[in-house]
């Protein structure tokens, strides 16, 4: 089939649904064209529940060649965290091979325009969505995710958010006219005439680093608003979640190979044990854009480092939720204890620090004390996961050694209210799960400081007491400041503390829930509406999404010409 066809084709199938992201971004209602339900996907091929678990079993135990050039062998060595070998192997590349072929393929990519490069993205999104149930079974084998989650977050929700960053890299590149006619009147004397013409141009290859707890929810942004807007974009995983990003890479290679682009546009590089090659690439004089997700401290280096890159990062914070009332108490302790149990904990939105008077709340059931709030929050936990079957859906296996030994080390940094257990898989007898802990801790004395002013990633919160609301909100404010938030929560009664947690938020930029009883959570963002982070405090430099995450990922080059 002829490219010019198939291009054609592609802006008929899906110029419809860019059109409706579009509209999503500037009204910011609720919209997903990715079903959230499993069965949504159909009784048969693909999109089958069946097949899905077959195909995914098919890829154990394989080598996944995609065909790049440069490649100079293969590794694997993924264990899921559930503690079945994977057994994949991933081209290795020699990078001077591999950069220069991804440079090739970037003018035809340019000259194609912003809505051909929008509707390819779009076809691979589709493809990735007909395989949503084979992800999501790459995605909980490789970051410990239950099902359902890794169904959801590491598929439609992940493919809203690619979709997401599509529609605004459209918005930002069509925002400029391509073409422009100027006259410039000289009174007497004949007008001054120009034609001008305009074209976003790419910086250049893009590198995504994945991160190992959501390999597709927070790789996507970063790989479709880069490709979106005309640059190569090669994907360097995290060494522990390589298939779901690889089988991402061989759906975008394959799709551009079938539009008439260059495959090698989207490439892949997986490494070698302890090779660490995210810092050689980094510093590239080819990479010239980089996303990243992960520890503040390699994103802290990649900020000072790769001079050459635009860089946007996600590193860790502190997510706090301030607790001064509550209209409905026990609304208000279910909320919490699904979110702190939501993924073990494994997510850079779940809350650490929950700020309460230790002179207690008001409450819509008469006061509480402090250690009733704390008791009660967990036997909420506890009710939420007596059943070991519903606990294992929610809580998923913890996904790596590191998590587990912080998990461990927290019963020591104070009284623990709510104490950890194990909980047996039957289906998975070699995964580590774990319920949440919940230590008491004073927010008043400095030994205590130490422990709830650092991140702890994982099922650790700690219920910290403070002297007042108003102490709570500076704690609050502090935390935000020196290290950062990607999410902050409050509950209250009082309008003038509503106000001032609101004033904290919007001068220290941090995204504020409030008083969410219901069936939405702190820790959860919908795309389209929400922002994911904001960009302006410590946890993070960019936010998924807005028109910063993808205006800086090209530049408009003018060239005039006499009329």
């Amino acid at each position: 089939m002829a490219a010019e066809l198939t291009v054609h084709q592609l802006i008929a199938k899906h110029r419809p649904t860019l059109d409706q992201a579009l509209e999503a971004i500037r009204t910011r209602a609720y919209w997903s064209p990715h079903p959230e339900h499993p069965k949504a996907y159909g009784e048969h091929g693909s999109l089958d529940m069946a097949a899905g678990k077959a195909a995914f079993d098919a890829l154990l135990g394989t080598r996944l060649d995609l065909g790049q050039p440069g490649t100079d062998g293969f590794v694997g060595g993924e264990v899921s965290p559930y503690g079945i070998e994977l057994g994949v192997e991933y081209p290795h590349a020699d990078v001077d091979v591999l950069l220069p072929a991804m440079k090739a393929g970037q003018k035809a990519w340019r000259d194609a325009g912003a809505e051909i490069r929008a509707v390819v993205c779009l076809e691979i999104l589709k493809r990735i969505s007909d395989r949503t149930h084979e992800f999501a079974h790459a995605v909980m084998h490789t970051s410990g995710q239950a099902f359902m989650m890794a169904f959801q977050a590491g598929g439609p929700h992940a493919q809203d958010r690619g979709l997401e960053a599509v529609a605004y890299a459209y918005v930002e590149q069509v925002r400029t006219p391509d073409t422009a006619e100027w006259t410039k009147p000289q009174g007497k004397r004949d007008p001054l005439a120009l034609t001008k013409q305009f074209t976003p141009v790419p910086r250049g290859i893009g590198l995504v680093i994945g991160c190992n707890t959501f390999p597709t929810w927070n790789g996507y942004p970063g790989l479709f608003a880069s490709l979106a807007t005309g640059n190569a974009v090669l994907v360097k995983p995290h060494p522990r979640a390589v298939l779901p990003l690889a089988l991402t890479v061989q759906v975008a290679r394959d799709v551009l190979s079938e539009a008439g682009f260059d495959p090698n546009l989207v490439a892949l590089t997986a490494e070698r044990p302890g090779e660490g090659i995210a810092k050689t690439l980094a510093t590239r004089p080819e990479i010239r854009i980089i996303d990243y997700t992960g520890s503040t401290a390699f994103g802290d280096w990649l900020e000072a480092n790769a001079r050459q890159a635009q860089v946007y990062t996600e590193k860790a914070g502190v997510n706090s939720v301030l607790v001064e009332s509550a209209g409905d108490y026990k609304g208000m302790l279910a909320n919490l204890a699904f979110s702190l149990s939501l993924y073990s904990g494994q997510m850079c939105t779940t809350p650490q620090n929950l700020l309460i008077p230790r002179d207690g709340i008001r409450t819509d059931e008469g006061p509480k004390t402090f250690d009733e709030v704390v008791a009660d929050l967990a036997r909420s936990v506890d009710g939420l996961l007596g059943d070991d079957a519903r606990a294992n859906a929610l809580l998923g296996a913890i996904v790596n050694p590191d998590v587990k030994a912080r998990l461990e080390a927290a019963a020591g940094l104070g009284e623990v209210a709510l104490a950890s257990r194990e909980i047996a898989n039957p289906e998975f007898p070699g995964a580590v799960v774990r319920t949440p802990v919940v230590v008491k801790l004073d927010g008043a004395k400095p030994d205590d400081e130490a422990a709830y002013m650092s991140e702890c990633f994982g099922p650790v919160s700690f219920a910290v007491a403070v002297d007042s609301a108003s102490d709570a909100v500076e704690l609050l404010r502090r935390t935000i400041r020196e290290q950062g938030a990607m999410t902050v929560g409050a509950y209250t009664t009082d309008e003038e503390v509503e106000q001032a947690v609101q004033e904290v938020c919007l001068e220290e930029a941090a995204q504020l829930s409030l008083n969410l009883v219901g069936g939405v959570y702190v820790n959860q963002t919908a795309a389209f509406s929400d922002f994911h982070g904001s960009g302006g405090n410590p946890a993070a430099n960019a936010a998924l999404c807005d028109g910063a995450f993808v205006a800086n990922r090209f530049r408009v080059i003018e060239v005039r010409r006499e009329a």
